[in-house]
């Protein structure tokens, strides 16, 4: 093209009657209130769709004579209007009583430190399922009223625009963000000067810019290095999401953990609990120990009392999702901080030790010694973490070490098809307060079967729209035949909503499995084709640009998608996003998931599909391992998990294929054989019913603010009190225990009679060999119950044994019935201990 392109964009007037557009714009709580996005879809549809959903570009662009014409429209002026009072209703909402009971606004601030957020489109600083959970975990807190700020990093680039070509090729196109675009602004200080904050990074110093942006009642604070101050090298820092080598993510991760930390600091927030979500930002713990310690804090104390207010969520059971840099590293990116912490070199370092390597830093060993509370994001995933790490803890069984588990949840409101809110709105009254009343959702028996049947049908039919319009734009741009195009979609351009859709999409790693389904080629052609009950099978999702493994998947299932014997009824869509997501979790009667036990952390598109009324299949591991029910009000479809390696897929598949054949296709087409049978649609009502109370993000905040926000900041809080004292008795018992445990030990000092006969106690008497503790120091208990047919001892009652003079405890057991056992073990106590085994000693007898 000859010349120059000179940009030039001319900017709307906005009108006087339409003048708060720019607070609609402006709140990403219209990621969520698709009333508040109705308004600008409005005015003008094509537009809308052309700025990405962005509603702050979209009043850049709109024509002058549309919002003119709108201004005077009475009919848009309601729906304006009525976007409006919704919004400053929510506003100017209180804090649900659920959250009162723990937390006080004004008194509490939860501080959330997260490397991705995953809130909207129109803000890409997000790549996967983590960044998801924690945009569904800002806007549950701001629906509940918690006092919360999150704290994450701008990226210019923050997700990539995937592309497929025509050999089945994963081309990562970077997104590359015009900030002045984006749903933020710039935080100022009272001066109206741009807030900074500075972190010192090797032998330098890094300036940051802080922005805003608001998530219904809270703040989400990004920091961002790319200024003019910095050099190039540092600019580049918070240029790309996950980006670089290993010192590219360390320098990020002191912005994140260090800089978020100094960041609220200049803000004027103090919060009484912070969350690590995930190890990206658990730096954040050294910077705080590193201002006590300048307050005059010996660092033992410090540590105690930062990691008494602090949360960590771990989020992946896979070793490779682990941070893990070289000692090297730290003390060079850290040789301005560490003389600054008030402890020597290998305590410090010893703070990411993880038992695999003496020169290694594990950050979520770091999070895990820098917090009291510590969770995995299922049951499953909590009990698999707790095996990983269990080192910190060495004489702790695992299933009673620190770790607990919360699991995920999605944010109702931004899932849920407009389908269903709108039916919603004309059957269920009041649904957005009852998100947590399990016997409220059985009201979903209420709704006619023929208005249950049309939501479906209309969200398949959207659904089949959008993948015509995808796969014929992605085969055009790779000059495939029309004659081939044709065929690619002759199934679904009719836009016939009785054929079976079945939906795999998320994150292509190569433990999720994408592939199991093709173990039987032949098989799989035959469930497809079948001319009774034909099914289609869409598969969307991104690989990691350097999981060239999982690049491979994305090329095998598009060369799959155009054998004769599949094209037309198997899919690689390309070009996965939020909203791809969305209509792919509305829109599909079967949403699959088959990841290798127990690697599944938690998992939460099958969530977002099933609270649409789609019908999970999937492998018993993570959320669904809870969320499944059997019959009578079966949910869904369950693949039992095979353990030995050598068989698993071959196994699992032959599952997945039996379940879809002889279970899924026949209960969906029914006798008639055209879908949506009596008895699909009680599956689908089973599964809202059962899912939306259970596994939606206002539940998972709750379970939060209970379990670990706040008692994490009422410890802080008792801790941190008098300058510190608790804290500092703490720390110092903990060393004096430590000192002295190897010499503590135990034995009976009489033997215990082996039979008694009804009536009757057994009297135990154990001496313990104290090595200087206290009696009161240590906790012995015996534990009753009964050896399984496995060979496993069940507990089935707990008793304290007293302590007396010289090291002698003594109890008297009351004997269950028949055959039982006891043990006998010790470990040390402290009022002050947020969990009983934190400090990982216990000795047994």
């Amino acid at each position: 093209m000859p010349g120059t392109l000179f940009r030039l964009e001319l900017r709307p007037q906005i009108p006087a009657a339409l003048s708060r557009l720019n607070d609609l714009a402006s709140n990403l709580m219209y990621s969520w209130d698709r009333d508040i996005r109705g308004v600008f879809w409005r005015l003008d549809k094509e537009l809308w769709r052309a700025c990405g959903n962005n509603p702050k570009l979209f009043l850049r662009r709109v024509p002058q004579s549309v919002l003119v014409a709108a201004a005077d429209d009475d009919d848009f002026l309601q729906d304006y209007n009525g976007a409006l009072a919704s919004y400053d209703s929510y506003l100017a909402a209180d804090a649900k009583p659920e959250v009162l009971e723990h937390l006080q606004p004004g008194q509490d601030l939860i501080a959330y430190f997260c490397a991705e957020f995953g809130l909207h489109e129109s803000l890409p600083i997000y790549s996967g399922g983590l960044g998801i959970l924690a945009g569904d975990h800002c806007k549950a807190a701001s629906d509940l009223g918690v006092p919360f700020v999150a704290v994450g990093l701008l990226y210019r680039e923050g997700y990539f625009i995937q592309t497929i070509d025509s050999l089945g090729r994963q081309i990562a196109t970077p997104q590359t963000a015009n900030f002045d675009e984006l749903p933020i602004s710039i935080v100022r200080d009272t001066k109206g000067s741009e807030l900074r904050v500075s972190v010192p990074i090797a032998d330098r110093i890094v300036q940051l810019r802080v922005w805003r942006a608001d998530v219904g009642h809270i703040s989400l604070y990004l920091l961002d290095a790319d200024l003019p101050e910095n050099g190039d090298a540092d600019r580049g820092i918070t240029q790309q999401l996950y980006g670089g080598n290993t010192d590219t993510r360390i320098q990020q991760e002191i912005v994140l953990g260090i800089g978020g930390v100094r960041a609220l600091r200049a803000l004027g927030l103090a919060p009484s609990a912070w969350h690590i979500n995930e190890g990206h930002a658990a730096f954040m713990i050294l910077e705080r120990v590193r201002e006590h310690v300048a307050r005059g804090r010996d660092f033992e104390a410090a540590l105690e009392e930062v990691a008494s207010g602090t949360v960590f969520t771990t989020h992946t059971p896979v070793p490779a999702g682990h941070d893990i840099f070289h000692h090297a590293q730290i003390n060079w990116f850290f040789q301005q901080l560490l003389p600054q912490f008030g402890a020597d070199e290998k305590r410090l370092l010893g703070l990411g030790a993880d038992g695999h390597g003496e020169t290694r830093f594990n950050m979520t060993a770091l999070a895990l010694r820098g917090s009291r509370f510590h969770n995995g994001v299922s049951k499953i995933h909590g009990g698999v973490a707790s095996q990983m790490e269990r080192s910190l803890w060495p004489q702790i069984k695992p299933d009673e070490n620190p770790i607990g588990s919360v699991t995920n949840g999605v944010h109702l409101p931004t899932f849920i098809a407009r389908a269903w809110t709108q039916l919603f709105h004309d059957s269920l009254r009041g649904w957005r307060n009852k998100l947590l009343d399990v016997d409220y959702w059985r009201r979903l028996d209420e709704i006619p079967d023929h208005r249950f049947r049309a939501v479906r049908r209309q969200l398949k039919r959207d659904l089949l729209i959008d993948i015509v319009e995808r796969i014929t734009r992605q085969h055009r741009r790779n000059e495939l035949p029309e004659a081939l195009i044709a065929q690619a979609t002759q199934h679904i351009a009719t836009h016939d909503t009785r054929t079976l859709v079945l939906g795999f999409a998320r994150r292509f790693a190569t433990y999720k499995r994408a592939t199991l389904i093709l173990r039987d080629p032949a098989r799989l052609s035959r469930l497809l084709n079948d001319p009774q009950r034909p099914a289609i099978l869409i598969f969307a999702g991104k690989a990691h640009p350097k999981d060239q493994p999982g690049q491979d998947l994305i090329r095998q299932l598009h060369e799959m998608s155009l054998r004769p014997e599949f094209i037309g009824r198997l899919f690689m869509v390309e070009g996965y996003d939020m909203l791809l997501a969305r209509n792919l979790v509305q829109g599909c009667d079967v949403w699959l998931n088959n990841p290798e036990y127990p690697q599944e952390a938690s998992g939460t598109s099958g969530e977002k599909a099933g609270i649409n009324g789609v019908v999970n299949l999937s492998v018993m591991d993570g959320w669904w391992a809870e969320g499944y029910q059997a019959a009578p009000a079966q949910n869904g479809f369950a693949i039992q998990p095979v353990l030995d390696a050598n068989i698993r897929d071959a196994e699992e598949s032959r599952q997945l294929l039996d379940l879809l054949e002889h279970e899924v296709a026949p209960r969906y087409y029914g006798s008639a054989g055209d879908g949506y049978s009596d008895d699909w649609l009680q599956l689908s009502r089973n599964s809202m019913k059962s899912l939306i109370p259970r596994f939606n993000s206002s539940r998972q905040v709750i379970d939060y603010v209970r379990g670990y926000y706040g008692p994490a900041a009422k410890a802080s809080a008792k801790l941190s009190a008098a300058d510190g004292k608790l804290a500092s008795e703490l720390s110092q018992w903990k060393q004096r225990v430590l000192q002295a445990w190897p010499g503590v030990s135990l034995r009976l000092a009489e033997p215990p009679a082996q039979v008694v006969s009804t009536g009757e106690r057994l009297p135990l008497s154990v001496q313990v060999q104290l090595n200087g503790l206290a009696a009161d120091e240590l906790r012995v208990e015996c534990r009753v119950g009964r050896v399984d047919s496995l060979g496993a001892f069940q507990v089935e009652r707990v008793l304290d044994l007293q302590p007396g003079a010289a090291g002698l405890y003594q109890s008297e057991i009351e004997p269950l019935s028949g055959l039982q056992h006891y043990q006998i073990r010790a470990y040390p106590q402290h009022a002050a201990q947020a969990h009983r085994f934190e400090l990982g000693a216990m000795i047994w007898l």
